[in-house]
């Protein structure tokens, strides 16, 4: 049974009670240590398996070369694994979050959830299996912490809307990752209430990180939030309070940063000692791209087998949801997307970019896709401008839709061809979706594993770690450095640079 909470701005004269207040409600299911959920058990599983296949095939990327860095120099005896590094060596908890999740995110590859507002679920994951490294947790006690952490984040970003406010997503992820923390650790209720309202305030930032020119900032962003994430819980572990009511006060971050004074936010929790399931609603990527270009990639596919000709084509224009059109197509205004010297992440928020290429090559690569030579290729360019988006209220409400089943994140697409034919397909949601044509179950997981692994990896450390994460309920006590994944020394890159660390 699931709850909608009225979530409003009170003076503060009224001085609101806790148990009115919705970081104490989140508080309360974080510490209700509900029956774990067989299905949701098996897609953290899926999870953790998605995470190491991006995280390693980014491993000599420059963001990740220099968060490992940084990570590399706070060595600590009983501390946490980094990727790639042996597993021998530990580090402090969340210098390994802040590496691990960076990693995580640098090729925009991992798990996605789409509602009034944007997140990526997964990056909940690397700061948990870092504190549970380092406090010795076992498989089951992860387990509790990210089915939470996935409940609390897909949960607020159902129902309050960040991006309208051009707030980035991560200010849900610092409560949803304290949460996290608080459930695998069996903290009390009053102990995680004060660790997500630390969290929440300290995790607020603008969403010029995806505009305009995205930097490698996209990849640290998530990481950085779990990282105060961490020691948010370890402050209020202390004893230490946070700003409160963070969102409901009078000078809060609905007050002053999101709907104003006047707000009212609808946020839906599971009932207290009820099984969480969020995670079951969430999707991961076949394609390394912005999730709203999935469909898309696979609706290029399909038309290229419908044209014999590329060259006859005059124009493209691309119907979509208000989000799709706003934030990665023309709707955006943001003429980086149309240049082809772009940086990759912001390429990667192109839908223009992205659908040529894809209907052109009739398939997407997460590094070939992305390169100088190919972003420059003149037929790539001369197609790629004749791409338009345009916002469907139709593909907006399906967007929107409360419905997971029929919820959508597609579009229409219309070829015009140079003798004035008409060219036209449609797909609701991703082929990979799990509504979709070939949902993702486990064996596609460790397929994108091995493919994204290949010749960075050992087959026998492939192996290990595949057969180690399948059997995660039964990992005992100080054994989770078991899910690091080890990469030959020689193969991973520096950054020599002077720097504090």
């Amino acid at each position: 049974m699931v709850i909608l909470h009225t979530v409003k701005v009170y003076p503060s004269k009224k001085k609101l009670p806790k148990k009115n207040q919705l970081a104490w409600k989140i508080a309360e299911i974080a510490s209700d240590n509900a029956k774990l959920d067989k299905y949701s058990a098996d897609m953290v599983i899926n999870r953790i398996i998605d995470n190491a296949s991006v995280a390693i095939a980014s491993i000599n990327r420059k963001p990740v070369i220099s968060s490992r860095e940084m990570a590399l120099a706070h060595t600590r005896k009983n501390g946490a694994t980094i990727f790639g590094i042996n597993s021998k060596k530990k580090f402090d908890c969340e210098w390994a979050a802040w590496t691990n999740g960076t990693a995580v995110r640098e090729l925009d590859f991992h798990d996605t959830f789409l509602a009034a507002d944007y997140s990526h679920p997964g990056d909940n994951i690397p700061p948990l299996l870092a504190v549970a490294q380092q406090l010795k947790k076992n498989g089951m006690d992860l387990l509790r912490g990210i089915i939470t952490a996935y409940e609390v984040q897909v949960n607020l970003v159902k129902g309050i809307c960040l991006h309208r406010h051009k707030i980035d997503h991560i200010a849900h992820l610092g409560p949803s990752v304290a949460a996290g923390i608080g459930s695998m650790l069996k903290l009390n209720t009053e102990t995680i209430y004060q660790s997500i309202q630390q969290a929440l305030h300290i995790t607020v930032s603008t969403r010029q990180s995806r505009k305009g020119e995205i930097s490698s900032w996209k990849a640290f962003a998530p990481a950085h939030a779990g990282k105060l994430g961490i020691e948010a819980v370890d402050r209020a572990m202390r004893g230490e309070g946070g700003p409160s009511p963070i969102y409901e006060g009078e000078d809060s971050l609905i007050a002053r940063i999101l709907g104003g004074k006047k707000a009212k936010y609808k946020v839906p929790l599971p009932k207290k000692n009820e099984k969480k399931k969020a995670i079951l609603e969430t999707y991961t990527k076949e394609y390394s791209a912005e999730y709203q270009a999935q469909a898309l990639i696979d609706l290029a596919k399909k038309l290229k087998a419908k044209i014999n000709n590329l060259k006859y084509i005059k124009k493209v224009d691309i119907y979509t949801s208000h989000h799709t059109h706003n934030v990665i197509g023309t709707g955006a205004n943001d003429p980086q997307k149309m240049d082809p010297n772009a940086s990759r992440e912001t390429l990667d928020h192109s839908i223009m970019y992205i659908f040529a290429v894809a209907l052109e090559d009739g398939d997407w690569h997460h590094e070939k896709s992305y390169s100088k030579s190919r972003s420059n290729r003149n037929s790539t360019i001369k197609l790629w401008k004749s791409i338009k988006t345009h916002e469907d209220k139709k593909w907006t409400r399906k967007y929107h839709d409360p419905n997971p089943m029929k919820k959508s994140f597609g579009a229409k697409v219309i070829v015009t061809l140079k003798n004035g034919e008409k060219i036209t397909e449609q797909l609701e949601r991703a082929d990979a979706h799990p509504n979709g044509k070939r949902p993702f179950k486990r064996k596609n997981y460790i397929k994108k594993f091995k493919i994204l692994t290949n010749k960075i990896i050992s087959k026998k450390e492939s192996e290990r770690f595949l057969k180690t994460v399948q059997n995660l309920r039964k990992i005992k006590n100080g054994q989770l450095h078991k899910l690091n994944i080890e990469v030959s020394n020689k193969k991973l890159k520096r950054n020599n640079r002077k720097s504090i660390f």
